[in-house]
């Protein structure tokens, strides 16, 4: 195996992530605004008013906008960046996790 065979898996993660920032930062800002599927059964059915109140947990980024930026399309691409690399660190962690050798 050569030194350049050793990087290319290196080089091909990259370049997905890069796609993948690239996919989230472009095309975050129109994603559909409609209601998922659970609230559009929500909304069908009449009982919507249940989920409306406290939530139960407060997300970071509610309605998939970063808080504090005052563009909307800025502000939806920066979330689907930031949620593109919390889905990448958690899915390392665990693959880490899982690939731990075993005393």
């Amino acid at each position: 195996m050569t030194s350049t065979d050793r990087h290319q898996p290196k080089a091909k993660v990259m370049i997905l992530l890069l796609v993948a920032l690239a996919v989230a930062a472009l095309l975050s800002p129109w994603a559909s605004s409609s209601p998922d599927g659970l609230e559009r059964v929500a909304e069908d059915l009449g009982f919507m008013y249940l989920a409306e109140g406290a939530p139960l947990l407060e997300g970071w980024m509610p309605d998939y906008l970063f808080p504090g930026l005052p563009h909307e399309g800025l502000a939806t691409s920066l979330a689907g960046v930031i949620g593109t690399l919390v889905t990448l660190g958690a899915t390392w962690g665990l693959g880490k996790l899982i690939t731990l050798p075993r005393r």
